[in-house]
């Protein structure tokens, strides 16, 4: 099977510009491509995962894939899919965010070798002489038509800037870059990028007659066509300072039934025959998919070792046992008072509630237990006595656990 038939097959392709073409530019040929991303963070989430899957998928196939970071359009940002303008970013903090993406997305592409390219968009953009790029660029774009792209359409009515109507034109000048210095023929991207890519496209037409190419992917979305990759924490990080391991595990393990085989064909390498043997399964035979998903994905992200301790971690979870790898918080004896602390002062001191308040209405709910034991007040006290065994194990709704440690 083809790399084209692959992505189609696991559901991964949205939109083509030009099908047959491009099937057999990636079936048949050896290409290069390219995929950008913006640096608004100091970490990639889970919604740039099947972007990185599709990328790799491409290069196991032959072909040489661009990371493209924007050291340039970060500094506008992207209006696509965003009610009101980003917030700026200073050149400082992209290239720290930019550092990170590189060392993420190195566990799943191989750059060693020109195997892959790692580029900056501010390489040519932070230099460009404004009225040249106009005379050059601009006047290849039709204001009235790109107000009717769906990126810019759903920012009119809260208010566009004109520094945001900039960004579909840099980010097509970058393709026509890349084409004329890797001879890069195919911009990929999420399917909230198809006015952007079509720009880029046509900017390369126009100004080489060339022919050049455009795909997007399917985002990473529920059953239901809500964006996964969000929780009560926040999102969903690749960096396991900001999203440990076993909250990652965790996350996947517990995925909705009807979204388990999508995310397997997304997310993991696991043979489309072998997927199908999970797709077969129903009811609570659904959980071994589940955990093997959470395996699958942990590892791709956080290696092996990681992935086996939070699986363990959670194993042991669902048997009452204690794990070692479960997250922790260690209290010290100056953390209590006369011997007792209050249930809402050690969550939050945990960070499993982001406020007092959420936690009263966690416990009114019957969202929380201590030890399997749940707690219906929201003044309830765990003394000194309740760490005997040196921990107490916090249950927040059906999926969270939280080991505290009280030190002696």
């Amino acid at each position: 099977m083809g790399v084209f038939d692959e992505l189609k097959a696991r559901g991964m392709i949205a939109q083509i510009t030009n099908e047959e073409k491009v099937k057999q530019l990636l079936n048949e040929d050896k290409i290069t491509f390219y995929i950008g991303f913006d640096p608004t963070a100091d970490s990639l989430h889970v919604g740039h995962f099947v972007q990185i899957m599709v990328m790799a998928h491409m290069q196991k196939a032959g072909h040489t894939p661009i990371a493209l970071f924007g050291g340039g359009t970060g500094m506008v940002g992207d209006p696509s899919g965003k009610s009101d303008m980003r917030k700026m970013l200073t050149k400082e903090d992209i290239d720290y965010n930019i550092a990170c993406f590189q060392k993420q997305m190195s566990r799943l592409i191989d750059f060693s070798g020109g195997k892959a390219i790692m580029a900056n968009n501010g390489d040519w953009l932070l230099n460009l002489n404004y009225i040249d790029f106009l005379r050059k660029v601009g006047v290849h774009f039709s204001v009235n038509r790109m107000l009717t792209f769906e990126c810019y359409k759903q920012r009119l009515e809260r208010g566009l800037s004109f520094f945001e109507l900039n960004y579909m034109i840099m980010q097509s000048y970058d393709f026509l870059e890349l084409n004329e210095r890797y001879n890069c023929v195919l911009e990929m991207g999420g399917d909230d990028q198809w006015s952007n890519i079509i720009g880029g496209v046509e900017l390369i037409r126009r100004m080489k007659s060339k022919e050049a190419y455009g795909m997007t992917f399917t985002l990473l979305t529920t059953s239901e066509g809500k964006k996964m990759g969000k929780t009560e924490k926040g999102a969903v990080w690749l960096d396991p300072e900001k999203t440990s391991p076993f909250d990652f595990y965790q996350y996947w393990r517990n995925v909705d039934d009807a979204d388990v085989i999508r995310c397997m064909k997304l997310l993991t390498f696991l043979p489309l025959s072998k997927i199908a043997e999970y797709e077969a399964m129903t009811g609570s035979e659904l959980n071994q998919a589940k955990e093997v998903l959470a395996f699958e994905v942990t590892r791709l992200i956080h290696g092996e070792e990681e992935a086996a301790k939070a699986q363990e971690a959670a194993r042991a979870l669902f048997g009452g046992r204690n794990s070692d790898n479960m997250p922790s918080t260690e209290l010290s004896a100056s953390d209590l008072t006369d011997g007792t602390i209050g249930i809402l002062e050690v969550m939050s001191k945990a960070g499993l509630i982001p406020s007092k308040g959420e936690g009263r209405r966690l416990i009114q709910q019957g969202g929380v237990s201590v030890d399997d034991r749940k707690i219906t007040a929201v003044e309830h006290v765990l003394t000194a006595a309740d760490f005997e065994k040196g921990f107490v194990i916090i249950k927040k709704g059906k999926k969270v656990f939280h080991k505290v440690i009280l030190q002696k």
